[in-house]
This record gives structure tokens, sequence and C-alpha cells, in this order.
């Protein structure tokens, strides 16, 4: 621990106890403010805000967070997200927004220019981070345009077919069908085609 008062003072002072133990004490104190001065510092931007100041800022946005389920990270990116949606608005400037929301290659951002649709497609499994991308696409989208949400899946599916046929022998002919005697046809075993 430094000597934050004593080097302050001419060096008679250095040899009476009362000024080591004041410098002393003092020298915590001191520690104590620099670190609450910093802490404060620090708590003006809000990605290394703590804890208390993003409660703070959560409502003043009025934002209901989740301790439980979002972590300290996602509540910073969502509080600058909301600080970060002003107009004007581009495809481009959502696209970066959702990016840095999600992440980068989660979401695709498209538009029909013809028919006035908003295409976003997401990869999300986060429902506190699906809710904070379907508020800020409604506060991005202009008021002529309707929003398609569409989901992609990241797993990979696999598509195999087959091709079958069966003889049908038809047991009536046309009028003669008696009701519940035999079917009016009869299907023969299933072959498949190479």
């Amino acid at each position: 621990m430094a000597e934050r008062i004593m080097q302050h003072l001419p060096d008679y002072y250095r040899v009476i106890e009362d000024f080591k133990e004041l410098d002393h004490t003092e020298t915590i104190e001191l520690d104590l403010l620099q670190g609450a001065v910093n802490q404060l510092f620090n708590d003006q931007f809000v990605m290394t805000s703590n804890l208390q100041a993003i409660r703070r800022r959560e409502q003043m946005l009025g934002i209901q967070a989740d301790a439980n389920t979002e972590p300290l990270e996602f509540r910073k990116r969502r509080i600058l997200n909301r600080y970060q949606t002003k107009p004007p608005f581009t495809v481009r400037y959502l696209q970066q927004q959702l990016d840095r929301l999600v992440g980068p290659g989660m979401t695709i951002v498209s538009v029909d220019v013809q028919n006035f649709v908003l295409y976003v497609t997401t990869n999300i499994e986060t429902a506190s981070v699906f809710r904070e991308v379907q508020r800020t696409i409604g506060t991005v989208k202009p008021a002529n345009m309707v929003y398609q949400q569409n989901t992609s899946i990241e797993e990979k599916i696999g598509v195999e077919e087959k091709i079958s046929r069966r003889e049908i022998t038809w047991n009536y002919k046309l009028g003669s069908w008696k009701l519940g005697q035999k079917p009016f046809a009869s299907l023969g075993p299933e072959v498949p085609v190479e």
C-alpha cells in the first residue's frame, strides 16, 4: 500500500506515530474513494457498467429483465440496442442491429419491394432474444410494410423417395355394385419400381 498522505508532508512528520497511522487510515479511505470514482466512470458506459447500473438503465427504459434466465452480457446488448434504434432506418442498419443483438449470421433480412414485405429469417433458441428481435423489428419497420418472420433450422434434413405400384382389380361394373358384399376395388401387393 503506497503512502498517499505522507508523500505530501515534510520529512519530520514521518517519524511521528500519529501521522503514520493517519497516513495508513487515509490511504485505505482514498483507495476506496478511487475505486468508487472508477466505478462511477465505468457506469457511464453500458458495456462496462456493473449490475446495479444495468438495473437502473433497465428501469429507465421500462425493460422487465429476468436475472435468472438472461445473462448480464445479453442485458447490456439489449440496452445498447434500445439506445441505438433511432431513425433513419435502412435494411443494412436493421441487419447490423440484429447481428449485434443475436450474433453474426444468425439473421437474414430481405425486402420484397413490390409487395411491401419485410422478411427476417432467424435461428434463435432463446425466448428473451427472440422477444428483443421482435421489438427491434417493430421499432425499425416502416408502417407501410408487412413483417414476415421465417425460422431457419441449423440441422440438416434428409429426404428419401421410393416409388411403388399396386394393381387394382375392379370387382363390379358401373351400376352393378351391391353394397357390403365386396369392396368396389381390391388392391394387389405393393411392388417397388426401380
